[in-house]
């Protein structure tokens, strides 16, 4: 079975993301433009037999601005785990699982047209992520706790307070009975208070 993914990585993963600008390195394909790193990093599960192979297809974006934000260094190579946005295949591509499995039954023609049709619609999702603000906007419109402090940076950094007190409120209603709000809260008001914007005390 192990056999069988390499040839498929080989024969199948590698030319269709060769042809759309992403470049090979162990299980990694990445593809660079002047702000960001796209990845995708086919990642093999630990509980693999030799008559079972699965694997998992996490998606990636590194954004140099947001690193810098985070004061962090800047990466030229950053594997998966340190992409700013962060997702397995499923949750961009419904249609597509977040696992694939490799046996003796396995249809491997099914199981290649679900994975190369599910890396098109991500690489097609990709195309709409063309900066660290496309990164955040993702984030904001969930909104998610996931990059909120590197957010409210981006936004107050770029003036744009009333995106960033929409999204401070959209977080409080969603999370705000939470224990940990609070400690989020005091980032947040650290973060605010360095921009010299008041938050709207309710």
């Amino acid at each position: 079975m192990q056999q069988i993914f390499t040839d498929m990585i080989k024969q199948d993963v590698k030319p269709f993301l060769s042809k759309r600008g992403f470049a090979k390195k162990s299980l990694n394909f990445t593809k660079r433009t002047e702000s960001l790193i796209y990845m995708f990093n086919l990642q093999k599960s630990a509980g693999n037999a030799a008559d079972n192979v699965m694997f998992y297809v996490n998606c990636g974006i590194y954004a140099a601005e947001l690193a810098q934000i985070q004061s962090r260094e800047i990466l030229t190579a950053p594997q998966e785990a340190e992409c700013h946005f962060r997702a397995r295949i499923g949750e961009i591509v419904e249609s597509v699982p977040d696992r694939f499995s490799i046996t003796l039954d396995t249809n491997m023609d099914d199981l290649r047209k679900t994975l190369l049709s599910g890396l098109d619609e991500v690489i097609q999702f990709y195309d709409t992520m063309t900066s660290a603000r496309s990164i955040v906007d993702y984030y904001t419109s969930g909104p998610f706790l996931h990059l909120s402090e590197e957010s409210f940076h981006l936004l107050l950094q770029s003036n744009n307070v009333v995106e960033a007190k929409k999204y401070l409120k959209a977080l409080q209603e969603k999370y705000g009975t939470e224990k940990r709000w609070t400690i989020f809260e005091n980032k947040y008001s650290a973060i605010f208070n360095k921009y010299e914007v008041e938050i709207d005390k309710r």
